[in-house]
C-alpha cells in the first residue's frame, strides 16, 4: 500500500484543485491520500465528489494542517478525521482564515517597501479562491525574477519566520489545537517538525508536552528532514509513544515534491483510522475505506 498523509490543494496553498489533486493521486498509484489544506476543510466536498465519480480503490482522508505557535516559534499539526462541523475547531479555523488577509496584504506592502515591485493584485492572482499565504507571495516573487524557486522566497531576507517580510498571523496554541482535534474526534500529528530550513523548531521538551497533552504522532519521512532529522525523531516518537508518518506534503507546480514521494506505514494508517471517531475514510468505488 502507497499512503501519502499530507497534501493541499488550490483552497489553501497548492496548484491543483481538490478534483485535480484526487485524479493525480489515481495516477500516482495511491491507495490512500489525506487532503490537509491549511486552516480548510474548503476542498473535501470537491475531492469527496471527484472520488465518487471515480472506479478506483483509492481512499480519502479528510483533514486540515492547523497553524500553531508555542513561545514564539512557528508549527503546524496535521488533524486527520476530524468532525469539520465541530464547532469550537471550526470557530479556531475560522479565526486564523479571517487572519491570513490582513496578514498577506502587510506582508507585500513591507516587500514594496523593501524594493521589490509586487502588487496585491498580482498575488490575488495568484491565490484565486484559495486562503492566500505565503506560498502565493513567494510565487509572486518568483514571477518577478526576484527568486528563482518558491523555497527561496523562506529565507530570513524574505518569507520565513521572523524574515524581514513576515508578518505574524492569529495561530493556535498547539496544546490547545490537539485538545480540539481530540474533541473533535479527530487524530493529530506533528508536521514536519525538524524542518530547519523553514526558521526555529521547537526544542524537544515541547514534544515531549504535546505527546503527554494528546499528540498522536509526528511526522518523520518528509523532504524537509534529512537522514539525521528523520533518524532522531524515530527516536523521539519511539521513547514518547508517538505514531510516525511519512507524506510528500505535495502542494502541485508550487513546490518539487511529487505525491507520494514519501509515504506512511499501512499499520500506522491503520491505527490512525482506529483512534477518529470524528469521520470516516471516504473509500473510491473500486474500494474500501481502510483497506
Amino acid at each position: 500500500m502507497r499512503i501519502d498523509l499530507h497534501t493541499h490543494s488550490t483552497a489553501s496553498d497548492g496548484t491543483d484543485t481538490p478534483a485535480e489533486l484526487v485524479h493525480g493521486a489515481v495516477a500516482a498509484g495511491l491507495d490512500v491520500v489525506a487532503l490537509t489544506d491549511h486552516d480548510t476543510v474548503a476542498g473535501h466536498a470537491e475531492a469527496i465528489e471527484a472520488l465518487a465519480a471515480l472506479d478506483t480503490h483509492l481512499t480519502l482522508v479528510t483533514g486540515a494542517e492547523l497553524s500553531c505557535r508555542v513561545d514564539g516559534v512557528s508549527l503546524h499539526l496535521l488533524a486527520y478525521l476530524f468532525d469539520p462541523v465541530e464547532p469550537e475547531l471550526a470557530r479556531e479555523r475560522e479565526l486564523v482564515r479571517d487572519d491570513r488577509l490582513p496578514r498577506a496584504r502587510a506582508m507585500v506592502a513591507t516587500l514594496q517597501e523593501l524594493g521589490v515591485p509586487i502588487t496585491w493584485d498580482r498575488v490575488a492572482r495568484i491565490a484565486g479562491t484559495g486562503s492566500v499565504g505565503r506560498p502565493h507571495i513567494a510565487s509572486a516573487m518568483v514571477e518577478l525574477g526576484v527568486v528563482p524557486t518558491v523555497s527561496d522566497a523562506f529565507t530570513a531576507d524574505w518569507l520565513a519566520d521572523g524574515g524581514r517580510a513576515y508578518a505574524q498571523k492569529h495561530e493556535l496554541d498547539p496544546f490547545e489545537a490537539v485538545r480540539l482535534v481530540k474533541a473533535a474526534g479527530g487524530v493529530s500529528v506533528f508536521a514536519h517538525p525538524l524542518a530547519v530550513k523553514r526558521g526555529q523548531v521547537v526544542p524537544q521538551a515541547v514534544i515531549a508536552g504535546l505527546a503527554e497533552a494528546g499528540l498522536d504522532g509526528i511526522e518523520v519521512d518528509h523532504m524537509d528532514h534529512d537522514g539525521p532529522s528523520r533518524d532522531r525523531l524515530r527516536g523521539i516518537a519511539a521513547e514518547l509513544g508517538l505514531l510516525t508518518t511519512g507524506s510528500s506534503d505535495y502542494h502541485g507546480s508550487r513546490k518539487t515534491c511529487r505525491l507520494g514521494e514519501y509515504t506512511t506505514d499501512p499499520e500506522i494508517y491503520g491505527e490512525i483510522t482506529r483512534r477518529a471517531t470524528g469521520a470516516f475514510p471516504v473509500p473510491g468505488a473500486g474500494g474500501r475505506a481502510g483497506a
